[in-house]
C-alpha cells in the first residue's frame, strides 16, 4: 500500500513577507550603523575630555605645590607644567604637540592674562589651565562631520607653595 504524501504548500503571504523584511532591513540598517558609529565617536570625544581633565588636574596639583625641588635648572614652572601635560597626554596616545595649552590668571583684574607661577606676587591667586585638542586628532573615522571642532578642558586652581614634606 503506497501512500501519497502531499507536499506542503508554501503560502504566498510568506514569500511576500520575506521581501518586505529585506526592504525593512535595507532601510533600517544604515540608520542603525549611523547611530552605532556616532556612539563610537562620542565615546572617543568623552575619553579625550576625561584624559585632558586628568592631565590638567595633575598639572594643577604640581603648580599648587612646592615645585622648587622638581623644576629642572633653566626651566620655568610654567614650562614644566605645560611639558608635563603634553607628556601625560602623549603617554595616553594623544598627539601632545597638537594640543593648545594656556596658563592664565583667573583672579582680579588680570583675568585672561598669562599667569607666572614663579612670581611670588601670584601666590594664593587663582589661575586657569586650559587645554584644547582638535577633534580630528581623536576621531576614529575620516569624516568631515566634526572637522573644525575642538575638545576642551579647563581647571581653576589656587597657586601656592604647599610642601608635602617636613
Amino acid at each position: 500500500m503506497n501512500r501519497i504524501i502531499p507536499k506542503p504548500q508554501i503560502q504566498p503571504e510568506l514569500n511576500d513577507r520575506r521581501g518586505a523584511a529585506l526592504v525593512e532591513f535595507a532601510i533600517v540598517a544604515p540608520v542603525f550603523m549611523f547611530l552605532i558609529l556616532g556612539m563610537v565617536e562620542m565615546g572617543n570625544a568623552l575619553e579625550a575630555t576625561t584624559q585632558l581633565s586628568a592631565a590638567l588636574r595633575e598639572a594643577g596639583r604640581l603648580a599648587s605645590m612646592d615645585w622648587s625641588e622638581i623644576v629642572p635648572e633653566g626651566e620655568s614652572p610654567n614650562e614644566k607644567v605645560i611639558r608635563d601635560i603634553r607628556n601625560f597626554l602623549k603617554a595616553g596616545g594623544y598627539p601632545g604637540d597638537d594640543i593648545t595649552i594656556t596658563l592664565t590668571s583667573a583672579d582680579g583684574n588680570d583675568v585672561g592674562q598669562t599667569f607666572d607661577l614663579a612670581d611670588p606676587a601670584n601666590e594664593r591667586r587663582l589661575f586657569k589651565l586650559e587645554a584644547t585638542i582638535p577633534f580630528e586628532q581623536v576621531s576614529t573615522f575620516p569624516h568631515g562631520l566634526m572637522n573644525g571642532r575642538n575638545i576642551n578642558a579647563r581647571i581653576v586652581m589656587r597657586a601656592g607653595r604647599i610642601s608635602l614634606m617636613n
